[in-house]
């Protein structure tokens, strides 16, 4: 048996069609009086049961009144056999006997009757249950439909969502090699977040770098995080110092207000690192830590984000920290997607689990982010995020 295609549901009438199927004429004209007075049912009679899957496939029946003693034909591998064709597989089938048996009410139904009546029944009664199946049988129909097209929209929303998703990590800046090395991962969620990042010079000797979040999940918040990455990457904040993070912050969290961004909001964390005076200078807006990983150091530096979230409140002011940086040290910034995760056990992981993860992680031979998603991967028991998850590492040169 197959179920309703597309085609099947469109073409289907809206309103009620009785079509008999039953070798006595006397017959059809005795169904065919009882049902004159109902002015919203339609009614089909065929004489030859050869012929009935052919009629019922174009007149589109709503049930099916169907005889069992016939020339030629009976009447319960007729019933079968409508099961089996996709064109009446789900319509309504009542069966009209003219004897009350057990043995073959019971066939009739083991090969796909909804209904048995011994012929002629009251026409009440025949109307009533005409009725009631009929009804069933287009509200199934529309509600198949409804699913069709419910599983059509879904099946473009993530289509367009998964193009969303290259389009951002199309964006997002190319590995560097050089006196500053670089690598890093962005796994969308199947939902697509509103994760963003990235790193330029602002000079010969500062490089700024910075991973954003915006909350939620879909376009809108994708689009917000390109705009805000833009922005920071272009340096399109006039009179802004780009290489003093609180005042960036500032400046992002009067322009990228709630109010008028349909009450999204992002989190961000913005450095800048001096390779000649080995300092790292940040700032943070409700965004996890950055880890520094000094090298000979066994545990990592937690490098706070103590402002609060940008665009909440309009005219904050962030501060800016300082920290030196060693030759060969390791900076990761991440979302929190990485590390919101639910262990096997369905106990949340900690932000403490994630910073021993990332400290335990080797810094040659393989790709560190990789062996952290691995690892997270491997915590979770689960190959996909439930959110967006960003991943950036920044090797400092040993000289």
């Amino acid at each position: 048996m197959t179920s309703t295609n597309t085609n099947d549901v469109e073409a289907t009438p809206p309103g009620i069609r009785v079509m008999l199927v039953d070798d006595q004429a006397m017959i059809g004209e005795a169904v065919r009086r009882m049902l004159a007075s109902q002015d919203d049912i339609e009614y089909r009679y065929c004489d030859n049961p050869l012929e009935a899957i052919e009629t019922a496939r174009e007149w589109k029946p709503t049930v099916i009144l169907q005889d069992l003693v016939m020339p030629d034909v009976d009447g319960l591998d007729l019933v079968r056999d409508y099961r089996a064709d996709d064109a009446t597989s789900l319509v309504p089938i009542v069966v009209l006997s003219s004897r009350e048996e057990a043995a073959t009410k019971a066939e009739a139904f083991a090969r796909g009757a909804n209904d048995y009546l011994v012929k002629l029944p009251d026409p009440v009664e025949i109307i009533a249950r005409i009725r009631h199946h009929s009804e069933g049988f287009l509200a199934r129909i529309q509600r198949d439909s409804a699913y069709i097209a419910l599983e059509e929209n879904e099946a473009h929303l993530r289509e367009e969502l998964s193009k969303a998703a290259a389009y951002v990590q199309s964006l997002l800046p190319e590995p560097m090699n050089d006196r500053v090395q670089t690598d890093w991962r962005f796994i969308p969620s199947v939902s697509l977040g509103g994760d963003a990042f990235g790193y330029h010079w602002l000079d010969d000797h500062r490089l700024a770098l910075f991973l954003l979040d915006v909350c939620g999940h879909g376009v809108g918040p994708a689009l917000l995080s390109i705009t805000a990455m833009n922005v920071i990457s272009k340096k399109s904040l006039p009179n802004i110092d780009f290489g003093d993070p609180g005042a960036v912050l500032s400046e992002l969290n009067n322009r990228f207000q709630m109010d008028d961004h349909q009450g999204m909001f992002f989190t961000i964390w913005y450095g800048v690192y001096d390779e000649q005076k080995k300092s790292l200078d940040w700032s943070g807006g409700g965004h996890p830590p950055a880890l520094l990983m000094n090298k000979g150091s066994d545990s990592p530096l937690l490098l706070e984000s103590d402002g609060p979230m940008v665009g909440a409140v309009k005219d904050l002011q962030f501060d800016t920290h300082t920290c030196d940086v060693d030759p060969g040290s390791r900076l990761v910034l991440y979302s929190d997607g990485i590390y919101e995760i639910k262990k096997p056990d369905n106990t949340l992981w900690t932000l403490e689990e994630f910073v021993e993860l990332v400290a335990s992680q080797p810094s040659h031979d393989v790709s560190s982010v990789d062996a952290i998603i691995g690892s997270v991967k491997a915590v979770s028991g689960q190959n996909l995020f439930e959110d967006d998850c960003s991943v950036v590492e920044f090797t400092f040169a040993e000289s």
